[in-house]
C-alpha cells in the first residue's frame, strides 16, 4: 500500500491492476454526506478520521434509478456520496499537471467508477487524474421552495458539490504528486455542460486553470422552468412543494417521482420539446452563483482567462436512439412537429435534406436534434469563447466501425473510451464496436497525449480558433477502420456544411 497525506486524514491506495506504475485510490470524501439536516443545502467539509483509510474500493453513488454496466448501483441508505478517486504516477516526485473529470449522464445517473472513466491510461501519461461523484437528480439540481425565516436552500447543488471536490483538489492534490497551479476540469455531456458553467461561476474561479469540455448538452434551466418541474415532481411524489414536503420524501422517493415525470413526457407526444428525451433536470441559469447559461457567459468573456478544449462526436444522437432514449420519428409529419416543439424554421430541415439527399425522415431527425443539443452547442461554446479574448481549442471525433455486422457511429459517449485508453474493458464494447484493433489503440494514445498536453501546457497539439489557420479543428479518426460513405477521410467540410442551415437560420440555440 501507498499512504498520503490529506487535510482530513491519511489515505492508503494501491497499484493499479492495469499498470503498476500508476497507484489508486477510491472513495476519498472531500465532503460531508449531504443528508439529514444537511439535505438540499450547500456542501460542508468532510469530517477528518484517525490512522490510514483504506481507499481500495470505489465509494457509494448518488441516488439514481440507472443500472449501469460494471459500475456500482446506488442503494437507499447509501449517503456518503461526496466522494473521489486519485490516479497518480508512482514514484514521479514532480508536480504534474492535474485532470478533474466530471461524468455526465443526464444529470440524474452515472458515477465517477464507470469502466470507461478508469484514470490509469491517462495517468501513465503523466497526468494525476480524479473522478468525482456528485449530487444528481431532484437532490442536485432540483429546485427547493425557501424556508420562511431561513436560509434558502441553493440551486445548483450538483455544481456546488463539484466545486467543494475542487477546492478538496486544490488544497490536497500536492500530496499525491498534483500541481494545484495546473487543475484541468473536464467533462462530457451534462459533466461538459456542468464544466462551462463552473467557468461562468464566481465560487469556481481560481480554482482550474483549463477546461475540457466534450459533447456539452444544450440543456439548462430557467428558474420559472425548475420551479414547474418541482411541482411536477412533488405532485408525483404526494408531497407538497414545499421545503417540509420535499424533505419528507426519502431520496429514493423522489428518483422514483422524477423518472414518472420523464416518463410521463416521453408518452405524451403533445407535450413539447420534453417528449423527444425528457431530460428534466439541469443547471438553473439566471439565479445567484449562475447569473447566466454557460454560452451567453461565454460570449460576455466571463471566463477568457480559462484555456478550453472542446470536442463532440458527429452522430450524437445516434446513441440516444439505439438505446431507447429518444422518441423515434419516421414521417413527416412528426419532424415538422418536432421542429415546431423546437422552435426550428422549416428551412433548416430543408437546408438538411439537401445535405443528405435519399436519407429517411428518421435521420434527418436524428442529425439535427444531434446537432441542436450537442454538435452545434459545443462548436459555439468554443467560438464565443475564442471571440471573447479566451483560447480555444475545437476537435470533432469521426471514427466509426463495423461492429459485428451492424455499423457503429460516431455517436455520443464513443470518444471517451479513446481518450481514457479503457478500449479493452468489455463494458465499453457496445460503445466502440467490439475489441479494439491496432488502430483503435493509436487513436487512443493520441487523444490521450492530446489531453495530458493540454493539461500541461494549454496546447493539445493544434492550433487554437481564431489562429487564422485551416488546421484549427482537430479530427480524431481511424483511417483503417472507420466506414467509408458518410465522412470525408482527411477533412472536415462534412461538418462545416452542415453548420450552413444554422448559420442561414441565425437561431440562439436555447431550447424552449
Amino acid at each position: 500500500m501507498s499512504v498520503f497525506t490529506t487535510k482530513a486524514g491519511a489515505v492508503a491506495g494501491r497499484r493499479a491492476v492495469r499498470d503498476p506504475g500508476v497507484v489508486v485510490l477510491r472513495g476519498i470524501p472531500y465532503a460531508a454526506p449531504p443528508f439529514g439536516a444537511d439535505r438540499f443545502r450547500a456542501p460542508r467539509p468532510a469530517a477528518p478520521w484517525d490512522g490510514v483509510r483504506d481507499c481500495a474500493s470505489f465509494g457509494a453513488v448518488a441516488p439514481q434509478s440507472a443500472e449501469l454496466p460494471g459500475a456500482p448501483v446506488w442503494s437507499p441508505g447509501d449517503e456518503d456520496i461526496l466522494n473521489l478517486n486519485v490516479w497518480t504516477p508512482a514514484g514521479d516526485g514532480g508536480a504534474l499537471p492535474v485532470l478533474v473529470w466530471i461524468h455526465g449522464g443526464a444529470y440524474v445517473f452515472g458515477s465517477s467508477a464507470q469502466p470507461d472513466f478508469d484514470g490509469t491510461f491517462l495517468a501513465g501519461h503523466g497526468v494525476v487524474v480524479v473522478t468525482l461523484n456528485y449530487r444528481l437528480g431532484f437532490e442536485g439540481f432540483g429546485h427547493v421552495p425557501a424556508v420562511d425565516g431561513e436560509e434558502a436552500c441553493p440551486d445548483n447543488r450538483g455544481l456546488l458539490d463539484q466545486i467543494a471536490a475542487l477546492r478538496w483538489v486544490r488544497d490536497n492534490i500536492a500530496s499525491f504528486g498534483g500541481d494545484p497551479g495546473r487543475i484541468t476540469v473536464a467533462g462530457q455531456s451534462s459533466g461538459a455542460t456542468s464544466v462551462a458553467c463552473l467557468m461562468a461561476m464566481d465560487g469556481a474561479r481560481g480554482l482550474f486553470l483549463r477546461a475540457v469540455a466534450h459533447s456539452a448538452v444544450n440543456a439548462c434551466a430557467t428558474p420559472e422552468s425548475a420551479a414547474r418541474t418541482t411541482a411536477e415532481v412533488a405532485t408525483a411524489a404526494g408531497v407538497p412543494a414545499t421545503y417540509a414536503g420535499l424533505a419528507s420524501a426519502s431520496p429514493h422517493a423522489l428518483v422514483e417521482a422524477s423518472d414518472r415525470v420523464a416518463e410521463g413526457y416521453r408518452r405524451d407526444p403533445g407535450s413539447g420539446h420534453r417528449h423527444y428525451d425528457p431530460a428534466i433536470y439541469g443547471p438553473v441559469a439566471g439565479v445567484a452563483g449562475l447569473a447566466a447559461d454557460p454560452l451567453t457567459a461565454c460570449a460576455t468573456g466571463a471566463s477568457r482567462e480559462v484555456d478550453l478544449m472542446v470536442c463532440h462526436t458527429v452522430e450524437e444522437y445516434w446513441l440516444l436512439d439505439a438505446v431507447g432514449s429518444c422518441a423515434k420519428i419516421t414521417t413527416e409529419r412528426q419532424l415538422a412537429a418536432f421542429a415546431s416543439d423546437h422552435r426550428l424554421p422549416p428551412s433548416l430541415l430543408d437546408g438538411y435534406r439537401a445535405l443528405m439527399p435519399g436519407a429517411p425522415v428518421s435521420e434527418i431527425y436524428l442529425a439535427v436534434y444531434g446537432d441542436l443539443m450537442f454538435g452545434e452547442y459545443s462548436s459555439r461554446l468554443a467560438e464565443s469563447h475564442a471571440r471573447a479574448g479566451g483560447r480555444a481549442h475545437l476537435a470533432r471525433f469521426v471514427r466509426r466501425r463495423d461492429g459485428q455486422g451492424k455499423p457503429v457511429r460516431a455517436w455520443h459517449c464513443a470518444d471517451v473510451p479513446f481518450a481514457f485508453g479503457t478500449l479493452e474493458d468489455e463494458d465499453v464494447h457496445f460503445l466502440v464496436g467490439g475489441s479494439p484493433g491496432a488502430a483503435d489503440r493509436e487513436l487512443a494514445g493520441r487523444m490521450a497525449q492530446a489531453w495530458a498536453a493540454f493539461a500541461a501546457t494549454g496546447d493539445p497539439g493544434w492550433q487554437r480558433i481564431g489562429s487564422g489557420t485551416d488546421a484549427a479543428v482537430r479530427i480524431w479518426d481511424t483511417l483503417p477502420e472507420s466506414l467509408p460513405g458518410t465522412f470525408p477521410e482527411s477533412s472536415d467540410s462534412r461538418w462545416d456544411d452542415f453548420r450552413g442551415p444554422w448559420r442561414t437560420a441565425g437561431l440562439p440555440l436555447l431550447t424552449p
